[in-house]
């Protein structure tokens, strides 16, 4: 059988009526993103702001109609509402989101798409007088239950190592006796269930939270483990931020110690959900040595200055390159930069990290360095990071940092 077209899903929900609007959600134009991926669809579920938690049963409804349709095994939707009166505003998440997959054999869901329902809008519980989408404040920022500390590790672009520093930063941390969770929040370019070589989909036993999926002795949680790795997620702001917030708070992360977040390259959506939604106790930053790569480094690094999430410091990755054979050492991309860098911004300078094949072959299989090797030199460096980060954990405030706004 031929893949689900677009055609059929709108038809489907042509069948799904919005009684107060007096019609359906396709001809009101409350449908938009839709993204059928074979057998996997997604889209997003518009409501007015004003309605929120009331347009669950609807999300639902539309959610049925989809995965009713002959060939469908996945579904998301995601609800969100527009601001009014906001010209080009992006929306915000609705009171409810969720993201549900459906397992045709009448096992109960799969889940294999998606974590489960969202917590609330962000605005919900604001002091009187704060504006409809306003940035959240300190006491709009609920911590994750039994999560002590949540890091972001970060970096201005692409291409510097950043995925597989948090992945060895976060099992160096775990040998320090720390109770430790990691989340891959790169929504459009998932890496760890490759680096930590896991595979499989997380499963709900309640239906409501996701269980992480393990790997070297700490839980994890990816968009890589709910779709296909070649499955490019073609969302708009809203689906990343919603996937975001549900990958936090609806996955039963245990009691942890700290949570280390792998951000995606840049300062986009992403980042700032997790700058203004989430009581981040620092962020790490990730550069090579070369100007280009620092130039970037520096508005990561700003742009949490800007929304006043402590930065624990930058680290040089690729700093160097050993031969194996004669131990001549090359800077490929200078050396020092990041630590220059670091010192002009007023930062800490965490430490330096070769270029090193041992460490790109045991990121490719899934074995990182650090768990696998953990007596080699990149396993030491990457600990001795670990330690200073460890070290900035200890002295970070309890509660979330305030936003300002400029």
């Amino acid at each position: 059988m031929t893949g689900v077209t677009e055609a059929q899903v709108l038809d489907a929900l042509r069948h799904v009526a919005d009684a107060e609007r007096g019609g359906n959600v396709v001809d009101l134009g409350m449908i938009s993103g839709l993204v059928v991926k074979g057998s996997n669809i997604g889209f997003v579920l518009e409501v007015d702001p004003k309605d929120g938690a009331a347009k669950e049963p609807l999300r639902r409804a539309c959610e049925q109609a989809v995965a009713a349709l002959p060939g469908v095994t996945s579904a998301t939707v995601v609800m969100t509402a527009e601001r009014a009166g906001k010209g080009n505003a992006a929306p915000r998440p609705a009171a409810a989101t969720h993201n549900h997959a459906h397992d045709h054999d009448h096992h109960g869901h799969d889940h294999s798409h998606g974590p489960a329902a969202g917590r609330g809008s962000p605005n919900a519980g604001a002091a009187p007088g704060t504006a409809p989408g306003a940035p959240p404040q300190v006491g709009q920022k609920p911590a994750i239950p039994g999560i002590k500390s949540i890091i972001a590790v970060a970096s201005g672009k692409g291409g510097v190592g950043k995925s597989t520093t948090a992945v060895n930063l976060a099992l160096a941390l775990s040998q320090s006796g720390l109770k430790v969770g990691l989340l891959d929040a790169d929504i459009y370019g998932p890496s760890i269930p490759r680096m930590m070589g896991i595979s499989g989909k997380p499963h709900s036993p309640d239906g409501k939270h996701l269980h992480p999926m393990q790997g070297w002795g700490i839980p994890t949680m990816s968009m890589g483990y709910l779709v296909a790795e070649d499955t490019p997620m073609i969302w708009r702001g809203p689906m990343v931020m919603s996937a975001l917030e549900q990958m936090l708070r609806d996955v039963s992360w245990g009691e942890l110690d700290v949570l280390v977040c792998d951000l995606p390259p840049g300062t986009g959506d992403a980042q700032l959900t997790m700058a203004q939604r989430v009581p981040l106790a620092g962020a790490v930053i990730v550069s090579t040595p070369q100007d280009i790569a620092l130039l970037d480094a520096r508005k990561g690094l700003n742009m949490f200055r800007r929304v006043d999430v402590p930065v624990f410091g930058i680290i040089e990755n690729m700093s160097y390159f050993c031969c194996p054979n004669c131990g001549h050492r090359s800077d490929i991309f200078a050396h020092g930069g990041a630590q220059k860098t670091a010192k002009e911004l007023g930062v800490d300078f965490l430490g330096e990290l070769p270029l090193n094949i041992a460490i790109r072959e045991t990121s490719d299989s899934g074995q990182p360095i650090v768990a696998s090797q953990p007596d080699s030199d990149e396993a030491k460096a990457y600990r001795a990071i670990a330690a200073k980060v460890a070290a900035k954990l200890a002295g970070a405030p309890a509660t979330g940092p305030r936003i300002v706004v400029e």
